[in-house]
């Protein structure tokens, strides 16, 4: 799998930006990424050291949608938490 296709996004959330003091990261990933294949794409993304990966599975909820108020269902989403052992990652780089 190519390192770009693993991390999509990183996840900028209260709970995420509170996490950042204690070093952990969180980013969603793709679906099919396991844990080894997260630390080897930040590594060499971002030039840190990484600690322990844990991944968690955030399941889609149902919504009502349209005139009619049907049911749809998101999809599911794939977290990574990510501790640092060494460096740092700028999510919000200033000039």
């Amino acid at each position: 799998m190519l390192i770009n296709k693993i991390l999509i996004k990183p996840i900028l959330t209260e709970k995420a930006t509170n996490l950042v003091q204690s070093k952990v990261y969180m980013f969603e990933v793709d679906k099919k990424a396991n844990k080894n294949q997260v630390k080897q794409a930040l590594e060499t993304l971002y030039k840190v050291k990484t600690g322990e990966v844990k991944i968690m599975i955030r399941k889609g909820k149902e919504k009502r949608v349209g005139k009619k108020g049907l049911l749809k269902k998101t999809a599911d989403r794939k977290i990574a938490f990510v501790k640092l052992n060494e460096g740092k990652i700028d999510l919000f780089p200033q000039k």
